[in-house]
């Protein structure tokens, strides 16, 4: 592929999927700045792997989807510590207690990971972006009452794992 058609062909990709994952990733991420970022990293992303997409394995919004997904998890994953814990237990001195908290995180960063990808979705929207479970359902284009059952769900496996 030449880098001309390569160009050519991400501008076209770009224009076609840049709403759609902007759109997502502003749904799911709390902070405007942080979001641009997320988005435009996305796109490298995309640019970068352009040329050893394969359509045989996905067609190519599936592809952009999954990164546009997999690039929102590696935020939480890194922000953990900023989104992570509410004020409340944030413990200030005592190294013990900080540590226990670290760990804690990180089980709970493992527990998320081992979710199927809507429930940690669901997860992710509700206690780290602060959304209502019937926003969460608009978002996600899915009823309330599934959305419902989905969240119940992933906290009775998030606790049979913690």
């Amino acid at each position: 592929m030449t880098e001309l058609y390569k160009n050519t062909e991400f501008e076209q990709i770009y224009a076609k999927f840049k709403d759609k994952v902007a759109r997502y990733i502003y749904g799911k991420i709390p902070n405007e700045q942080d979001a641009e970022d997320l988005t435009s990293d996305v796109f490298v992303k995309v640019f970068k792997g352009l040329s050893g997409f394969d359509e045989t394995k996905a067609s190519l919004s599936t592809w952009i989807y999954r990164i546009t997904q997999n690039a929102v998890i590696d935020y939480y994953r890194t922000a953990k510590s900023v989104y992570g814990l509410p004020e409340e237990l944030c413990f200030e001195g005592n190294i013990d207690e900080e540590m226990l908290n670290e760990e804690m995180l990180k089980s709970l960063a493992d527990a998320l990971g081992q979710l199927p990808q809507r429930e940690r979705d669901i997860i992710i929207l509700h206690y780290y972006s602060g959304k209502t479970l019937k926003s969460i359902a608009e978002i996600m284009d899915i009823s309330y009452s599934y959305v419902k059952l989905l969240h119940t769900k992933a906290l009775k496996v998030l606790r049979e794992i913690i």
